[in-house]
């Protein structure tokens, strides 16, 4: 053979041997066996690496401390309602439910007089009754989940209600919507003094370092809702002349005189 021919022979082989080769490519070959990493001696757990902060003139914390931080709710516990306050929530519940049976009534019993001589005026009183049926499920299902006996006086409201509607319904829209002001600016004045009462609540709560409930926060969420959207019913009213009803003061005085005494009686009885 070739002196040549033997260095490039030589050459290709010396090649080969510096040629990478792929895992994927012989698996069997650079794949350890699994049979040799097996062991009869037992593992030793691997011990913890004690590591400082740099800069930091405090040791490092025993092992198995831990060193998270903990949340803007650790170690708050819940405080338990008093007496007091569970009474005071029975009776927001209770009158609340009461108020929103007498509103859907109004609006039930307002809408065919009204709708009849000012048809354009269908889409407001439905979204408006649509609301207050909304505001009267809502209570229905606190009261049923919360156990709180409903007013004595149901009725009563319920009567009530349903003559005031039909009367300022029948008297024309002016007075319709005078009524609907002065019952909105009743309960929405009532929905903000018992948000201000929880919210009073909460705040000492946090103060003593006690956690608040879940279920408290929503409530409190759902009143101001509740509360924004008949406050909204009153700007409809005024906007749809709630001020030329004859005589303005003397039927929203005794309609809002009506509503604060409904709502001490609902509260107590």
């Amino acid at each position: 053979m070739a002196p040549s021919t033997i260095l490039l022979r030589s050459q290709r082989i010396s090649a080969l041997r510096h040629l990478p080769v792929h895992d994927f490519l012989a698996p069997a070959l650079l794949t350890p066996s699994p049979r040799r990493l097996l062991s009869t001696t037992t593992p030793r757990p691997a011990e913890p690496v004690e590591t400082t902060t740099p800069f930091s003139s405090s040791p490092p914390p025993p092992p198995g401390t831990n060193t998270t931080a903990p949340g803007p709710t650790a170690g708050k516990k819940r405080k338990p309602l008093t007496q007091a306050q569970r009474d005071y929530l029975s009776s927001a519940l209770r009158v609340n439910q009461a108020g929103e049976l007498a509103a859907v009534l109004i609006y039930t019993y307002q809408s065919p007089p009204i709708l009849a001589s000012h048809p354009h005026l269908r889409p407001l009183m439905k979204h408006m009754l649509d609301q207050e049926v909304g505001h009267f499920t809502t209570f229905n299902a606190l009261i049923a989940r919360h156990r709180v006996r409903p007013t004595a006086l149901y009725p009563l409201w319920q009567v009530m209600a349903s003559g005031l509607g039909w009367v300022t319904g029948v008297m024309g829209r002016e007075a319709a919507m005078a009524c609907t002001e002065a019952v909105e600016t009743e309960i929405g004045g009532h929905y903000n003094e018992q948000i201000r009462h929880l919210l009073e609540m909460v705040s000492q709560w946090e103060a003593e370092g006690y956690e608040v409930g879940e279920e408290l926060s929503t409530l409190i969420g759902t009143l101001r809702r509740i509360r924004d959207e008949e406050l909204e019913h009153l700007d409809h009213a005024l906007e749809n002349d709630a001020k030329k009803a004859e005589p303005h003061w003397l039927l929203t005085g005794v309609i809002r005189a009506g509503c604060k005494g409904a709502i001490f009686l609902s509260e107590r009885v």
